[in-house]
Order: structure tokens, then C-alpha cells, then sequence
């Protein structure tokens, strides 16, 4: 069914703002996946704050003409039933999002995206961001480094406590 001129207007208009907001966008193959796997894909997305759209790949190339960042961007690899992954939170989330989904359903193939600075990135690039942890994980990660040193201090000086009471322990029982 052929959508009108205005509708295709406003979906242009739309993947436009999506893609000017968005910190990192990753598109993949998705042909033969059931509706069923497409609507767990969009659950397991959400989680991650990650907006999934299947657009015809002409009318991404208009929207990506239309923005600043992006209007010299490579689009040769846009070609195939794509679905598109958004997210304007996190730079790896889409990446990771549909990098996990393809491990559990084939029919899913990562094949490149769009950097926040207008790059295209290939299926290595891709794929080597999908690898990287989350930010969340990241966060995480420097809070436990830099609260090591605060933990070793503790532990050094309740041990040193708790030998003062073992020997003070000693002398009263003898």
C-alpha cells in the first residue's frame, strides 16, 4: 500500500529530528524476522531507551540530505530491508541492541551506522561498538576505582584494630 506524498513529508521530517537528537544510530538487515521477533526487538529496545523504525531506505537518504550533520554522509550501505535503531542517550545502545538480538535470531545481520558527527561506520566499526560496555557499566567501573584506595584504608585499619583487641584480650585473660 503506497503512502501519500504528505505522510512520507512527515516521516522525512521526523527521521530528520530523530537523527539530528540521536547520539549514534545503527541500522541491520532484518529479513525474515516474524512480526513476533520485530515486536520483541522494540521491547528489548525501550528497556534501553532506544527508538526502532523500519523506513524505506530512500526516504532515510532524503532525511540525512535534509540534516546539517549528515547531508555528506555514505549511504551505499543502505540497501535491503533495514530497521533502523536510534538512541539520543547513549552513543553504543543501538549497536548493543541489535548486536544482542542478532545472537538469538539469524535472520538479523548488523551491517553499519552513523556516528553523532555525521561519520558512517561500517560492520567492523559497528560491531566494535557493540562490544563496548555501557555506560552504565563504565560509571561503575571509575566509582569502583576510585573508591579502592577508601577500602584499603578500612580494611588496613580495622585489621590493625582488631589486633590491638586480640593482644588486649590476651593480657586480660593471662
Amino acid at each position: 500500500m503506497a503512502i501519500t506524498r504528505d505522510k512520507k513529508q512527515t516521516l522525512v521530517a521526523d527521521v530528520t529530528s530523530i537523527l539530528d537528537s540521536a547520539k549514534m544510530t545503527a541500522f541491520a538487515k532484518y529479513q525474515g524476522l516474524s512480526v513476533a521477533d520485530l515486536q520483541a526487538l522494540r521491547a528489548a529496545a525501550r528497556e534501553k531507551n532506544v527508538t526502532i523504525k523500519v523506513v524505506k531506505n530512500r526516504l532515510v537518504r532524503v532525511a540525512l540530505a535534509e540534516s546539517k550533520t549528515y547531508k555528506d554522509a555514505d549511504t551505499s550501505a543502505l540497501e535491503g530491508q533495514l530497521i533502523y535503531a536510534f538512541s539520543s542517550d547513549d552513543e553504543v545502545a543501538p549497536a548493543q541492541v541489535l548486536d544482542t538480538f542478532a545472537k538469538d535470531h539469524e535472520a538479523l545481520e548488523l551491517i553499519g551506522g552513523f556516528s553523532e558527527e555525521g561519520k558512517t561506520l561500517d560492520t567492523a566499526e559497528i560491531k566494535a561498538l557493540a562490544g563496548l560496555p555501557s555506560k552504565e557499566q563504565l560509571i561503575a567501573e571509575v566509582v569502583s576505582q576510585l573508591l579502592s584506595p577508601v577500602h584499603d584504608i578500612t580494611n588496613a585499619l580495622s585489621g590493625n584494630l582488631h589486633a590491638l583487641l586480640d593482644g588486649v584480650e590476651a593480657k586480660a585473660t593471662n
